[in-house]
């Protein structure tokens, strides 16, 4: 018995042997071993490894202490990477993070400006509580440091100190520092300190206000800041009213040289700015030089890269709408190419829409009728409709757009024939007592017709033109015959009324056909809206024909051109965004981002409680021309 236990227990001892030595191998073990060698090199690679780790996902918390033994070290790039992992898995090790202190004082004093910098960055990105009591005296030395680059990142840093003890900002003089840092003589220095003042006053805190001689130094700076500093500086101005029209032509006039930028950003952010001070300039001749002025950036804009092109195209239909006719003459630079995404046509082609014209409409079409022809279903689906609102709004153009749409209905491709049939419908109700031929030629292509929007709206044109078609008869009792199988009630209803609508223009002829009709609608459909329709019409025609006829032949109001315009207090919302996030979304920056959806009384909770009250200002917002994703919560993002 004695002997069995012996043998299990050197068993065991061996199998522990076994795993110590399988975690010895870990790439842990070996990365603690490599940190910790007396060789320097070896001691850097370790701590390439370990950042490389954690980038991709990997949990390295447990050499904490390890790689906090090698911050003391000359070398810029391994201190860096020692920093960054110190900021990462600082609030996980918050006691551990003291052990490091020594290191950041005694760095935030070295004769090197870009450690110096890295160490207040670096204790100002911890967030840790027990950090600030060491961080104050660093921070403030470095407010007044001699060196422009220590000076802009301890500006950043007090922001950041602000956002985790406000008391410790004020009672240090922080906030005040700050402020003065605006008068710096080095621009990148006026920049972050505006950065770091907005960044305060989104917290909640009314630290800081523009005021007129603040708005010129602003204007001088601008000029001499690399673009995220211009950023910074033009968003800042977004928030000051000009006291009178003289100031604001002023600052327009300042802020037209920032149109030339090669950076997408400082170009639309100019562009915000020039259309909300532009409200206080009354003089005609100088808002037509800002307007001349914004074109030729705008433009440039479609040159770049795809995904810059979609957020100018949305940029730009927001801008015209609010000047509808900047870019009325540039209508062939928003043509597609042929390797354009398919997400740059169709802003494209809403952009011609909007600014198409009489003078241009024929070459528009013409231009449409070539994305017609092309493969992608949906695209083609998109020219086609481009085609319909251009004829409904030009009255001139209807003539051409018809023919045009008739051209495509030749080619007889049955994705396009579906929205062809639909849009020529939409064209027939838009000028009434025009265009009769073309329920004809629907008539030539109705094999062709398959889809229910389409069905219902041929078979609309069918009774609404029936006595200018010869064959209307077969047809309609063609389409009686099967109205069993279709499927879709849209199409059944049309079938009923165009069958009504014959009978009452041409009795004799279509007695059989809608008694024939009405029948099968009301004993034998399944839906019971078409049954009820069918009930109503029957008992109309029995007992009041004339009435029938007042009833059905009533003459409807002609379709309106689609308003596709944003309602005004959305608009202005998205003009003092532009540039932004929601300005590409169209949707107000308060509906996805916490301090906004707060302001707009949104309270800031658990994400279900904000997306409901999201979906909530959704609702309250929706109109015509503004989509709302039914049943999807509004994306609430936390910076």
């Amino acid at each position: 018995m004695n002997a069995a236990i012996q043998t299990r227990i050197a068993q065991l001892q061996i199998v522990k042997a076994k795993v110590l030595a399988a975690l010895r191998k870990g790439e842990n073990y070996e990365l603690k071993t490599e940190l910790n060698s007396e060789y320097k090199e070896r001691r850097k690679e370790a701590v390439r490894r370990v950042i490389a780790n954690m980038t991709v996902g990997k949990d390295v918390s447990g050499l904490f202490t390890d790689v906090l033994k090698n911050m003391h070290t000359d070398d810029l790039e391994s201190k860096k990477l020692i920093y960054l992992y110190l900021i990462n898995y600082a609030k996980t090790q918050p006691d551990l993070v003291i052990l490091a202190i020594n290191t950041f004082v005694k760095d935030a004093e070295d004769s090197n400006p870009l450690i110096r910098a890295l160490a207040i960055r670096t204790m100002g990105c911890l967030q840790v509580q027990e950090v600030l009591d060491y961080l104050c005296d660093p921070l403030r030395k470095c407010l007044s440091d001699s060196n422009p680059y220590v000076r802009k990142t301890a500006v950043l840093c007090v922001a950041k100190v602000y956002d985790l003890n406000r008391g410790i900002a004020d009672e240090n003089g922080f906030v005040e520092a700050v402020r003065n840092a605006l008068g710096d003589v080095n621009m990148m220095v006026v920049s972050n300190a505006m950065s770091a003042l907005a960044e305060m006053n989104s917290m909640g805190g009314d630290v800081w206000r523009l005021e007129p001689q603040i708005v010129s130094r602003l204007l001088t700076a601008v000029n001499e800041c690399v673009e995220w500093g211009q950023i910074a500086i033009l968003e800042a101005l977004i928030e000051y009213e000009p006291r009178d029209e003289k100031e604001a032509e002023n600052i327009c006039e300042r802020l037209l040289p920032r149109l030339q930028h090669a950076n997408g950003s400082v170009v639309l952010t100019t562009v915000r700015l020039l259309l909300k001070y532009e409200r206080y300039v009354k003089r005609a001749d100088l808002l037509a030089q800002f307007a001349k002025k914004m074109v030729p950036p705008l433009i440039t804009l479609l040159s770049s890269e795809p995904e810059i092109q979609f957020v100018a195209l949305r940029n730009i239909n927001i801008i015209l709408q609010r000047r509808p006719r900047l870019l009325s003459k540039e209508i062939r630079v928003f043509f597609c190419k042929y390797n354009d995404p398919i997400y740059v046509k169709y802003e494209k082609v809403d952009v011609l829409v909007r600014i198409c014209s009489e003078r241009n409409a024929e070459p528009l079409l013409n231009e449409l009728k070539e994305y017609a022809k092309e493969v992608d279903v949906d695209f083609v689906s998109c020219a086609v409709n481009a085609i319909g609102r251009l004829a409904i709004r030009f009255e001139a153009a209807a003539e051409r757009a018809i023919a045009v749409l008739e051209e495509l209905l030749q080619m007889k491709v049955d994705y396009c024939v579906q929205t062809c049939v639909v849009v020529l419908c939409d064209i027939l109700r838009r000028y009434p007592g025009r265009f009769e031929a073309v329920a004809t030629t629907l008539c030539e292509h109705a094999d062709y017709i398959n889809a229910p929007e389409a069905r219902a709206a041929y078979l609309w044109a069918l009774g609404e033109y029936s006595e200018h078609i010869p064959n209307v008869a077969s047809l309609l009792g063609a389409a009686v015959d099967s109205l069993l199988e279709e499927e879709d009630a849209c199409v059944q209803l049309a079938l009923v009324n165009a069958c009504v609508k014959y009978f009452l223009k041409q009795p004799q002829r279509a007695q059989a056909l809608v008694l024939r009709a009405l029948q099968t609608a009301s004993e034998k459909c399944a839906n019971p809206d078409v049954r009820d329709r069918a009930y109503i019409y029957w008992r109309l025609l029995s007992a009041d024909p004339s009435a029938a006829r007042t009833v059905v032949l009533a003459e409807k109001p002609p379709v309106r051109p689609e308003n596709s315009s944003l309602p005004e207090p959305l608009l202005e919302e998205l003009v003092n965004e532009l540039g932004c996030v929601s300005s590409v979304l169209q949707q107000p920056a308060r509906k996805f981002v916490y301090a906004r959806a707060e302001r707009a009384g949104v309270p800031r909770g658990d994400a279900a409680t904000a997306a409901d009250y999201g979906s909530q200002i959704a609702a309250a917002d929706t109109t015509p021309g503004v989509d709302a994703a039914e049943g999807e919560p509004e994306l609430l993002i936390s910076f």
